[in-house]
């Protein structure tokens, strides 16, 4: 159903809510469908500048696929076949999406949860959040991007040590091996999130873009290749009227008002 997945702008935010607390925020196939919708909507939408997702309730962000009856009559070659291209959440391996994510970690991140935490750029997590590719412990591969992006994520030994036991390890120690950017204390998450929210919207749309566009499609490549690829992004933030008002703020010593163009 499409009401599992809240979806709001407002502001340039775009707040992205798996609402299906009664089951930790698992993720079934009409809300895998549903959050590629929302993906390819934002890609779309030079309005959105950046992006919050999270879940619902206070104990989980998402605990990975709805493993309900139905779905346990499914083998591991099917679920892998349905797998999107994009990844777990159409998140994890999505390429082309070019606005800031910030995953809200308000919770249990495992699974197919930890995958789309593996799709955001920026990780908050309230203290007693818990990570973990936890599916070879049900006899399950994590495929919708887990094992490729953890290894490009984290270090070799700390990566394999998570991916060969299935574990679920806190948001503190998550954040010592490099994945989580902030862990917050009791009921300061949000006030995290606002801050870093804030602190994204300060710069301009268009460099940030441009940015991550850089990040995502050059990474296969050498630091002097990568510095001479001419990505679309790259391009339209070197002549844009972001980058006037950027200079001309700066020289009237005022903030900014991004144009987004």
């Amino acid at each position: 159903m499409t009401d599992e997945v809240r979806f709001e702008v407002d502001k340039h935010v775009a707040r992205v809510t798996i609402d299906r607390p009664g089951v930790l925020n698992a993720v079934a196939p009409d809300t895998q469908r549903r959050l590629g919708e929302i993906w390819d909507a934002i890609e779309h939408d030079p309005e959105v500048r950046v992006v919050v997702l999270t879940g619902a309730g206070e104990r989980a962000f998402c605990v990975g696929a709805d493993m309900s009856a139905d779905a346990i009559e499914k083998t591991g070659l099917q679920f892998w076949a349905d797998e999107p291209e994009t990844g777990f959440g159409g998140l994890c391996l999505r390429t082309t999406l070019d606005v800031p994510v910030i995953a809200r970690v308000n919770g249990y991140a495992l699974g197919g949860g930890m995958e789309m935490v593996l799709g955001c750029d920026i990780v908050l997590a309230a203290e007693h959040a818990q990570f973990g590719l936890t599916e070879p412990r049900v006899g399950r591969l994590p495929l919708g991007g887990g094992v490729a992006q953890l290894v490009r994520r984290l270090p070799h030994t700390q990566a394999m040590g998570l991916l060969l036991t299935g574990r679920r390890a806190p948001a503190a120690e998550m954040r010592a091996m490099g994945l989580v950017n902030e862990v917050a204390p009791a009921g300061e998450l949000d006030a995290v999130v606002d801050r870093w929210v804030a602190d994204v919207l300060a710069c301009a749309p268009t460099s940030l873009r441009a940015i991550k566009q850089i990040v995502q499609r050059t990474g296969e490549l050498t630091a002097r290749e990568a510095w001479a690829a001419r990505l679309p992004a790259l391009m339209a933030a070197l002549d844009s009227e972001d980058s006037v008002e950027g200079v001309r703020a700066f020289q009237e010593k005022r903030p900014p008002v991004w144009p987004g163009r």
